[in-house]
């Protein structure tokens, strides 16, 4: 298979991504402030936040699909605003929502996308992308007639076809079974061992965690962003985790306690978090020696990722584009 575009006019060292200050604004409120990312090649990089965070926004900033309304910087060491064309061409680009056409087959499907891009033995290079998708055996099903997980293999075959050296995949997962988010996650990292960069945005904790490093946004602010270790650490958060009979219904009292920070329920365990420690354990300790808690055992344990970003979605405040 080959690729359809030049090579970059810049080489910024080994970024595949180098913007500084992104900001947009529709109609006067910017939605998304000042935000900087210098994203290595060859890496997977997960992109987290709340809905409404500003994630798709900067997606499409650094792809050319939006020009920014201040800022600058470069994709693939094209510059995002001269040379978004250029910046097309080399990137894939998969939405949110399914957006192939459903009466047309899954071969039909590539078979067109393959034509936009100008490729050339376009049979050669359809009959590879079916066989390296596992798409072969239901080639000639309706993309409309398929379920999640397949209406997403079929879309991230369309987006890789003509090779791009970078992949922005916006919610991919979403709605889809845990095996198929397992066997999507498993084509991603055969990608990247190729030499692909991935910016994935994602809410499942466990897909950020199979990310080389993260970005969190909320309110169209960049919070953080490092290896996922570095992010939980810095956050300063210190966590307790009580089992036992009851241990739930101790969630809304454990609330309204010093240090008591985030409370939430995971499996048979109830997590309690805050980044004052002599609080939280003055706290545990009152709740050992109600008489009702007697069975209750606590200890303390590493701050989970859900459990640091609720903390710093908290920590973040209300959102202030609101009333803008």
């Amino acid at each position: 298979m080959s690729f359809p575009s030049t090579s970059p006019s810049n080489n910024h060292d080994e970024l595949a991504i180098d913007v500084k200050g992104l900001v947009k604004a529709f109609d006067g409120k910017a939605v998304v402030n000042g935000i900087d990312i210098q994203m290595p090649k060859g890496q997977v990089w997960g992109f987290l936040g709340p809905n409404g965070s500003g994630k798709t926004t900067t997606i499409r900033m650094i792809c050319g699909l939006l020009k920014p309304t201040a800022g600058q910087g470069t994709c693939l060491g094209y510059d995002i605003i001269t040379e978004s064309s250029q910046i097309k061409l080399a990137t894939g680009y998969m939405t949110q929502k399914f957006s192939f056409w459903g009466d047309l087959s899954i071969r039909e499907n590539l078979e067109f996308v393959g034509r936009l891009y100008n490729q050339p033995q376009l049979k050669k290079l359809v009959d590879e992308t079916l066989e390296s998708l596992g798409l072969e055996h239901r080639q000639k099903q309706l993309a409309g007639a398929l379920s999640g997980g397949w209406k997403q293999r079929l879309a991230l075959a369309a987006v890789t076809m003509h090779q791009p050296q970078l992949l922005l995949l916006d919610e991919p997962t979403a709605g889809v079974d845990p095996q198929a988010r397992r066997d999507f996650w498993d084509q991603i990292h055969r990608f990247s061992e190729q030499g692909m960069t991935v910016l994935v945005s994602t809410h499942y904790m466990d897909e950020a965690e199979r990310c080389d490093q993260i970005v969190y946004l909320a309110h169209g602010n960049l919070i953080t962003q490092g290896h996922v270790q570095d992010v939980i650490q810095e956050s300063g958060l210190q966590t307790f985790k009580g089992t036992g009979k009851g241990v739930r219904h101790l969630s809304n009292w454990l609330k309204q306690q010093p240090g008591v920070e985030h409370v939430a329920y995971f499996g048979n365990a109830l997590h309690v978090s805050g980044t004052d420690i002599q609080a939280l354990h003055h706290t545990i300790k009152n709740c050992q020696q109600r008489p009702e808690n007697q069975d209750i055992q606590w200890q303390q344990v590493e701050p989970s990722l859900e459990d640091t970003f609720i903390a710093l979605m908290a920590q973040s405040g209300e959102d202030q584009r609101k009333h803008a």
